[in-house]
């Protein structure tokens, strides 16, 4: 992935069916991804409060290189 790509991808698991958490460097705003076969779903991330989970410019640049 190049550094101008929109999303990066912070967070990878399982095989046959997956996860895995995207985030909008845009935006910050982070997204779960789960798929499973030939299925799959994509929604934001929120917090206890129903708001979405944002990560900061700081830990983007500094945590994932990005």
């Amino acid at each position: 992935m190049g550094k101008d790509d929109r999303f990066i991808k912070v967070y990878s698991k399982g095989a046959m069916a997956s996860n895995e958490i995207w985030v909008d460097r845009e935006t910050g705003v982070n997204y779960l991804f789960h798929a499973a076969g030939y299925a799959g779903g994509l929604t934001p991330l929120l917090d206890r409060d129903g708001k979405p989970v944002v990560t900061d410019p700081y830990t983007l640049e500094h945590e994932y290189n990005r």
